[in-house]
């Protein structure tokens, strides 16, 4: 039988459906969806949906209980989800991991910062590995300049990317047999093998990878094999997921050929993967499977949507019911080749896939008088309301009360037994119940002005549709955010919908981001099945290189690249692809490090003959300098460039896209009936179309619905849809009726400000980032950009550095106090001393006010704060660890005019800068040109900001937005008082006290006292720092802006729940802190240690007063060394406190830091350093009923002579414990001197390292919650695993560089 007469099938097997397409013999097409686990009635769910359709075409039985006839079968595609479901549930393959001795801990610890800043209960995803092999191997780079000892002969190799190393300690195969046969005893057959710079030199993970194998192994995966880049965590983790997640996809597939005839002999069986390339099933691996499913999609509407001939950017959004999708395509795929799921960070290329919401599944809430959608998810099981299994209400309930859903199109799937359809009197009752919550809030709130002849304050139907509205503006910020980071106008894309809840979303969306077009493919509903259909096959090849790129290093690259290139058209041409002709063809990709973050640089087939002088390739430079600018707005010629990997792409193109147009009808568009839909103006009559009914001279007016069998697509009000000549459906988008809105509270309205108010922070946060220059800013993103009222008080701030919260409210407040209204339009105020609200000097605050015709003073004010790596002072870095006075830290700015009247003040500003350098041993800054670069990166992102508040005020006039600022505030003040009223009601029965207090000490003793009063009718408190310890002649000085910094922190923490961050958390709140003391000392007191080690005492003495949790480690572990040539910071991670039901987290940061640390791979290759150890420190935790997590141990051999700063906190008071649970243990720095002499060099000091030194610091472990009993064993070290832990409601699994830039930003 020919090819063209056989049938060719496409498959996505999901969570929970599994998607078919089917071209058969003819042309015809068939789709089918079904239940992806359905034991009672077939096996596998793709092969059941082969066997339906090959049975109904052939008109022959192909029975259950045989082997499918593949006969007849041309080829079959897949998409699955096997991989990713083993990793969420974490059911993947028993694992060991066999890493370099030292660092048996490190992919624990991973990058120490914590997901969820504002969780004191640190869930993170468990390891996959349950057991460790330590290898006592050793490679290390070797270093110009290294003044290390020789130590003997010591063997030097050559590394992949041209590197030398030398091999310290050898593999000791003998003892490593051992080891590994005890683990195989366990019954554990899996292996990820991790060395460090195993990226470059394999040499031992090969032959640790023969050995295992040799020993009887199933799986082994070599990190050098599974994924050659640099930085090993990254590569371990990913590593580990292969050696997890592989053994379960061959399972599957070895289950999946078993249910044909010879096991699929002589069918052509592709799998997606996650780089949206096919790829041939033995080839299909664990690391490249995590998005096989939805990368069909992105790829299916790529296809279908995309217009070579306009050029027209798409936005691809896909809704389904438990999660919701966000991609985007402009002819070519976007990628991204690092990123996070479930914990796991893994290093493969992947589409830049962003699961941005949780679907028709996201739960619904009213908290403190906002509505809430999600992130919780009610999942496939209850699911929703409408399911009748007890599920919450949910988006699809609310559409569902709207009218919006008709369950009489819908399969009867629901109830006990599967059998019943959707319930909308389910999800009525269930509205209706929380529609008189929310009425007896607002009627609470003296709100009786909204009574209308004795009519509820809201309908069920205003409930639910407000719940819609808010949903929607949730979806739209990722999507403002994904297309704005790369500098893309979001209003110029079309919005390709699919997925089977995206039609009811469509429209709003549209329209809300100023888009004008929805394209909905006619398979929308199984769009990631009909793009494995449409996709290519796809092989990579990639190696590593550290090679300056220039004319020198063309030669080289020419070679490695021509090189992959073979490797990938032999692979393409073992498959029937042959080069040189359309169905083939390669691309080279560079990645490039430059001006210090990493920047990935893509180079696609250059056609046109180069210069000899730009190399064979063509000029990646020029590629490179042309995406920098779009992305960043300006470019740096003159920095160097490093070569950081050389990766090929081999594609091979099946050339199958081929549609059948729709013949038109020559009549009206059939209505199938005409039902009644809420929308703003309230029901509405509206039509109900069959899309297989219509044809391509059809247009439909709004509103409307279109039903397809696995969809339901809603035409709002102001929008017509039309059907293309392939039956897909377009639908252009009106510009809509503005809901006219008043000053009163609408609680709708108030949730959708909200969002609008972050939204202007976090744009403004995009245009910072993407146009300053310094590393701090561009690649730690340690900054905040905030919106304040025209009181200063602050309105939305992004993102939730903990320790900008509410100081920038202070240095604003102060602003407006100190200029006294000579301020005008153009003006741009610099600030950073800490009695303007400033927490340290380097954190610079640029101000700028928003003003409005007519209006003399200002109506809002914005500002950045930043920080600069360098502003003078005492040391480099600005961040002295013994300076005495507030001059020795470096530049200072009270009230400075950095633009006046539009004009950029450089002369002064340098003038400034430089001045620290006419202090006797202190140096102006070292960094002029980053400084100056990066405050005019802060003074543009204060003007997108004043763009998008002029635009919101225009949208909805300035007394509208004004009293919705206020609204915000009022709104995070009820939050918190509910909170204190709640937390007085316990104490007054537990004591019958409102008094609370406690006192900790730093390590000099200075003490930290509070004692708070709280008065449980209004929900307020004083909190009384008096008795706290004076100014010290030292730098743990803390200005009063960072005490309420702490204090917001730690009332979101205890409030347990999203609420707005601005001045209303303050109202309810008086705080007292006595002049001259330790928390509020003298304008001239040195303060760099007060913003990095007594916020965190504030913290733990706030918490301890109200009992919440034990104490963390108490301190962020500062440690700088340096020399003439290079400097290095970081912050060291330790144990967190326990809780009332929960064991603290070992090895993470916590509280007022959240920095993530340097891979041990990159410090080694940029410092001259080597890392001896990284390792959790067991024991170290404080024991309880719930115990201490444990801190860590660091040990850094020097290589050179360096000057080592240490600024440590509890080295002397240990962290406390709780309720009966013990104090965890204290922090301890020792210098080990290369001839044995062990020095503890105290908890602050700066001292001269000679080559062969090392630092060796234990960090402090956290404290123990509860008093343990007898009865109960405790493991030392050992976090309990998460599946005995308490859980609360599930949510959504975020991904995506969406999540991934929000993270980072949170990681500072």
């Amino acid at each position: 039988m020919a090819e063209a007469e056989k049938f060719q099938f496409a498959i996505d097997r999901g969570g929970t459906f599994t998607d078919v397409f089917a071209r058969c013999p003819g042309g015809k097409v068939r789709v089918m969806k079904l239940l992806s686990e359905d034991p009672a009635n077939y096996r596998d769910a793709p092969t059941e949906g082969i066997r339906r359709i090959l049975e109904k075409e052939c008109g022959v039985p192909f029975p259950h209980h045989l082997p499918v006839e593949t006969s007849q079968i041309d080829w079959i595609r897949m998409g699955t989800t096997v991989a990713t479901n083993a990793l969420l549930e974490r059911k993947g393959e028993r694992l060991a991991l066999l890493i370099t001795k030292g660092f048996r801990d490190l992919l624990h610890i991973g990058n120490q910062s914590r997901p969820k800043i504002f969780d004191l209960e640190i869930l993170m995803p468990d390891v996959l590995y349950e057991e460790v092999i330590e290898v006592d191997e050793r490679v290390v780079l070797q270093q110009e300049g290294c003044r290390l000892p020789e130590t003997g002969d010591i063997q030097t190799v050559k590394g992949a990317t041209g590197e030398r190393l030398e091999v310290w300690r050898a593999l000791n195969l003998d003892c490593l047999e051992k080891e590994l046969l005890r683990v195989l005893a366990k019954g554990i057959s899996s292996l990820a093998v991790v060395l460090i710079h195993s990226y470059t030199w394999s040499g031992h993970e090969r032959q640790v990878g023969e050995l295992a194998r040799r020993l009887g192994f199933k799986h082994v995966s070599l990190s050098s094999e599974v994924m050659p880049m640099v930085r090993i965590v990254p590569r371990g983790y990913t590593a580990c997921a292969d050696a997890y997640l592989t053994p379960c996809i061959q399972r599957y597939l070895g289950g999946f050929r078993a249910g044909f005839r010879e096991n699929l002999k002589g069918v052509r069986v592709l799998f997606m993967q996650s780089d949206g390339g096919l790829t041939p099933m033995e080839r299909f691996n664990g690391s490249r499977a995590i998005l096989s499913g939805p990368a069909g999609g992105v790829v299916g509407y790529a296809v279908t949507t995309y217009s070579q001939e306009t050029g027209q950017p798409v936005i691809g959004f896909d809704m389904g019911g438990t999660s919701t999708d966000v991609s985007r395509y402009a002819g070519e795929y976007e990628h991204v080749f690092e990123a996070t799921t479930a914990g796991i960070s893994i290093q493969a290329p992947q589409l830049d896939i962003n699961t941005v919401a949780a679907g028709g599944g996201s739960m619904l809430f009213f908290r403190s008088g906002m509505f809430v959608v999600g992130p919780e998810s009610a999942g496939a099981h209850p699911g929703p309301t409408c399911y009748r299994k007890g599920g919450p209400l949910t988006v699809t309930d609310a559409n569902l009360c709207l009218g919006r859903l008709l369950p009489d199109y819908f399969p009867k799937i629901f109830g006990p037994s599967e059998d019943l359809p959707l319930s909308k009197g389910d999800t009525l009752r269930g509205f209706t119940e929380l529609t008189e919550q929310i009425n007896a809030f607002l009627s609470g709130q003296s709100q009786s002005s909204r009574k209308h002849g004795g009519k509820p304050l809201m309908s069920v139907e205003e409930v639910a549709m407000g719940f819609v509205r808010v949903a929607n503006e949730a979806m739209c910020r990722p999507i403002r955010a994904l297309t704005q980071a790369k500098g893309h106008d979001t209003s110029r894309h079309v919005l390709a919908c699919f997925g089977g809840a995206g039609g009811q979303h469509a429209c709003a969306i549209a329209r809300a981001l100023g888009m004008k077009t929805v394209f909905i493919h006619k398979y929308a509903g199984i769009l990631s099945a009909y793009g494995m259909a449409l996709a290519d096959v796809v092989h990579e090849s990639q190696e590593p290189c550290s090679a300056v790129y220039g004319p020198e290093s063309f030669h080289l690259l020419e070679e490695r690249i021509t090189t992959l290139e073979e490797q990938c058209v032999a692979a393409l041409r073992s498959q029937g692809f042959h080069r040189f002709t359309p169905s083939s063809s390669s691309s080279s990709f560079l990645f490039l490090l430059h001006f210090s973050p990493v920047f990935l640089l893509q180079s696609v087939d250059i056609q046109e003959p180069q210069s000899s002088a730009e190399g064979h390739f063509g000029d990646f430079i020029y590629s490179l300098f042309q995406r920098y600018l779009k992305e960043f707005g300006f470019s740096i010629p003159e920095r160097p460039i490093v070569v950081d990997d050389v990766r090929v792409r081999g594609t091979g193109s099946t050339s199958i896209h081929s549609e059948r147009k729709v013949d038109p009808s020559g009549r009206p568009a059939r209505v199938e009936l005409v039902t009644k839909c809420y929308f703003d103006d309230g029901y509405l009559d509206t039509k109900v179309y069959q899309l297989e009914e219509l044809s391509c001279d059809h247009t439909i007016p709004g509103p409307a619905i279109i039903i397809d069998k696995n969809s339901t697509v809603l035409v709002e009000p102001d929008c017509t849809a039309s059907v293309t000549e392939f039956g897909d459906i377009r639908i252009a988008i009106g510009s809509g009726k503005l809901r006219p809105i008043g000053t009163d509270l609408d609680t709708v309205q108030l949730s959708i400000f909200s969002h609008r108010f972050m939204s202007i922070a976090e744009q403004m946060g995009r245009i910072l980032q993407r146009t300053a220059i310094s590393t701090n800013i561009k690649e730690r993103l340690d900054f905040s950009c905030a919106l304040f009222g025209p009181d200063g008080g602050l309105v939305s701030n992004a993102p939730h550095i903990p320790v900008h919260l509410g100081a920038m409210q202070e240095t604003v407040q102060f602003q407006i106090k100190e200029t006294g209204g000579d301020v005008e339009k153009g003006d741009v105020i610099l600030s950073n001393h800490p009695c303007a609200g400033g927490s340290h000097l380097p954190d610079l605050t640029v101000i700028t006010p928003v003003f409005r015709k007519e209006v003399p003073l200002p109506v809002f004010f914005v500002a950045s704060r930043g920080h600069h790596a360098d502003i003078g002072g005492i040391t480099p870095g600005s961040m002295p660890p013994h300076s005495k006075s507030l001059r020795e830290e470096g530049a200072v700015f009270v009230s400075f005019k950095l633009v006046k009247n539009g004009a950029f003040q450089e002369q002064a500003v340098t003038d400034a800068l430089m001045a620290p350098g006419r202090i006797p041993g202190s140096s102006g800054t070292r960094n002029l040109h980053d400084n100056l670069s990066d405050l005019r990166a802060q003074t543009a992102a204060n003007q997108k900001g004043i763009q998008l508040v002029n635009e919101l005020i225009d949208a909805y006039g300035l007394e509208v937005v004004q009293a919705y600022m206020a609204h915000i505030q009022s709104n995070a003040e009820v939050a918190v008082r509910d909170m204190l009223k709640e937390f007085a009601h316990r104490r007054r029965q537990q004591t019958g006290s409102l008094e609370v207090e406690a006192e900790d000490h730093m390590d000099d003793g200075s003490p930290i006292k509070l004692k708070v009063q709280i008065n449980e009718n209004e929900g307020s408190a004083v909190f009384d720092f008096t008795g706290s310890g004076p100014e010290v002649f030292g730098n743990c000085n803390a200005p009063r802006a960072i005490t309420l910094s702490a204090l917001i922190y730690c009332l979101r923490c205890m409030v347990g729940q999203d609420i707005p961050l601005n001045q209303g958390c303050l109202t309810p709140v008086k705080v007292i802190i006595p002049k001259g003391s330790i928390l509020d000392p003298s304008p001239d007191a040195a303060v760099v240690g007060g913003n990095v080690l007594t916020s965190q005492r504030v913290v733990d003495v706030i918490f301890k007063a109200f009992g919440v949790c034990a104490a963390s480690q108490g301190c962020m572990n500062n440690i700088t060394f340096g020399n003439e040539r290079v400097g290095y910071y970081e912050t060291v991670a330790g144990g967190a406190g326990a809780g009332a039901h929960w064991h603290g987290r070992s090895g993470v940061h916590t509280h007022m830091t959240n920095t993530r640390i340097t891979d041990p791979e990159i410090l080694e290759k940029r410092y001259p350093v080597i890392l001896n150890r990284f390792e959790l420190n067991r024991g170290t935790g404080g024991r309880g009923r719930y115990h201490g997590g444990d801190g860590v141990i660091r040990e850094l051999l020097f290589r050179e002579q360096v000057v080592l700063s240490v600024l440590t906190e509890r080295r002397a008071f240990r962290p406390y414990g709780l309720n009966g649970g013990e104090s965890g243990a204290a922090g301890l720095n020792l210098l080990i001197r290369a001839d044995g002499r062990i020095i503890n060099l105290g908890g602050k000091t700066s001292v001269t390292l000679l080559p062969g030194d090392m630092f060796r610091l234990q960090t402090p472990g956290g404290g123990g919650f509860g008093k343990m009993e007898r009865t109960e064993l405790l493991v030392d070290g050992v976090d309990e695993p998460a599946s005995k832990r308490p859980r609360g409601q599930r949510t959504f699994l975020e991904r995506g560089s969406v999540y991934d830039y929000r993270t980072s930003q949170e990681a500072v």
